[in-house]
């Protein structure tokens, strides 16, 4: 059996093999990859056949939108090997999407990849479901299944020599290679380990990330407190040029 102990231990080992949620080890049973479904405005609620697509996403990608989807977080990254990107959250109303305000972040230290594997220091482009959350502090109040655990420890320093204490006080787990409906911390990994995993939002310790999207604490906390399981939320990331397709 599987310590407290032990577990805590293995987290941190993967996290300096790997950074971003442990995306190295762990067993494998679950699903996802990339969410794909029926393009929006296929429902019969006029909500959802409000016409407007969310700016600056191509074809290619707004098709891999959910119909379902009425949350929609877009992580647009500066360029292909960019380490910085920007953070909007958007919810469909019935006239149409609705903007938040646009957030600095930071992404993995060698840009985007439509290919992601494991410790390649790439962010995997895709559209992916956002179901579960947790961190090393005490639930704000988020809709979301929330794990509060000391395994969220974020131990060493990041590519810039800024310290990582705290930058996983508030994740949430972004469905790549991962199993939804479990702990950011589960280490299943559906497409095999090679394939990286452990892809979170989380807090920005300023600097670029081994693969997770950051932003600062205080708009972690306000994603939190706003992304609601019932309007089906999904994250949206690339570099520009690639979200345009």
């Amino acid at each position: 059996m599987i310590t407290y102990r032990s577990r805590v231990a293995l987290f941190a080992a993967s996290f300096l093999l790997t950074g971003c949620g442990g995306a190295a080890a762990g067993p494998e049973h679950g699903p996802t990859a990339p969410v794909t479904a029926a393009a929006p405005g296929s429902s019969a609620n006029s909500v959802k056949s409000a016409p407007q697509r969310i700016p600056g996403l191509g074809t290619r990608t707004w098709a891999a939108v959910p119909a379902d989807a009425d949350q929609v977080v877009v992580v647009t990254g500066r360029g292909i090997d960019s380490p910085l990107a920007t953070v909007v959250l958007y919810r469909r109303t019935e006239a149409g999407w609705r903007a938040g305000e646009s957030w600095p972040a930071h992404n993995a230290l060698r840009g985007w990849s439509d290919h992601h594997m494991g410790g390649d220091l790439h962010s995997p482009i895709g559209v992916y479901g956002l179901t579960d959350a947790g961190g090393l502090l005490r639930d704000p109040g988020t809709k979301l299944p929330y794990d509060h655990d000391s395994g969220f420890q974020s131990p060493g320093t990041g590519f810039e020599g800024e310290p990582l204490d705290g930058a996983f006080d508030y994740v949430i787990a972004i469905n790549y290679n991962r199993k939804p409906g479990t702990s950011p911390l589960d280490w299943t990994r559906p497409l095999g380990t090679g394939r990286g995993g452990g892809i979170w939002l989380h807090v920005d310790h300023g600097g670029p990330t081994h693969g997770c999207v950051s932003i600062a604490e205080q708009h972690m906390k306000e994603l939190l407190l706003t992304l609601d399981p019932a309007l089906h939320p999904v994250v949206v990331m690339g570099d520009r040029a690639s979200l345009v397709r």
